[in-house]
């Protein structure tokens, strides 16, 4: 099978890792419960940014967010590690800036996650994923974004969302942990 999988808040919990960030950099203690409630993408309204001032924190703090020490989901690398074990093709689809693409997938592989070169897509705005999920002709894709995941809605491609705070108005099948991900798929060997 043809497995495809966003890598920031699907693989790697991304956003619960720049909230650490921009508390430790805005000398603020702002607790998880708020961050669990958070009904967008961006973060920074709990701190009391303007969406401005969040778009500039975030672009300033890219290299510390991208490529420190984000932790992966629990047991989404040893999904991973075992389709691959047993011959499925696994793609990395995500939209981070193009000049982040190489070293993304340095960091991913460092990780532990299983990525052929050629099966690494990065660069794309996240119209431009739906293109190239397309013509791959995958079986599974995961996601958190509504914006992806609905311009797929009616493809072949089993679509799953990767439950976090932003997505709770979508309607796909839903992954709150990565130990039923062979259960939403239907696979039992993994």
């Amino acid at each position: 099978m043809k497995f495809g999988f966003d890598i920031d808040d699907t693989l790697i919990d991304l956003r619960r890792h720049a909230f650490h960030l921009y508390n430790k950099k805005l000398n603020k203690t702002i607790g998880e419960d708020v961050f669990d409630t958070i009904a967008t993408v961006e973060i920074h309204e709990p701190f009391g940014l303007t969406n401005e001032e969040g778009s500039q924190m975030w672009k300033d703090s890219m290299e510390e967010i991208y490529f420190t020490n984000c932790p992966s989901f629990e047991g989404a690398k040893e999904v991973l590690n075992a389709l691959a074990e047993e011959g499925h093709e696994i793609y990395y689809i995500t939209s981070r800036p193009k000049g982040y693409c190489e070293q993304t997938r340095a960091w991913v592989k460092a990780q532990g996650f299983p990525v052929v070169d050629e099966r690494f897509y990065c660069g794309m705005a996240d119209h431009e994923k739906i293109d190239i999920i397309k013509n791959l002709e995958l079986d599974v894709y995961v996601d958190d974004k509504p914006a992806v995941l609905n311009t797929l809605a009616g493809s072949t491609t089993k679509v799953i969302v990767k439950n976090q705070s932003y997505n709770q108005t979508v309607e796909y099948t839903r992954l709150t942990s990565w130990d039923e991900f062979n259960k939403l798929v239907g696979y039992a060997s993994v």
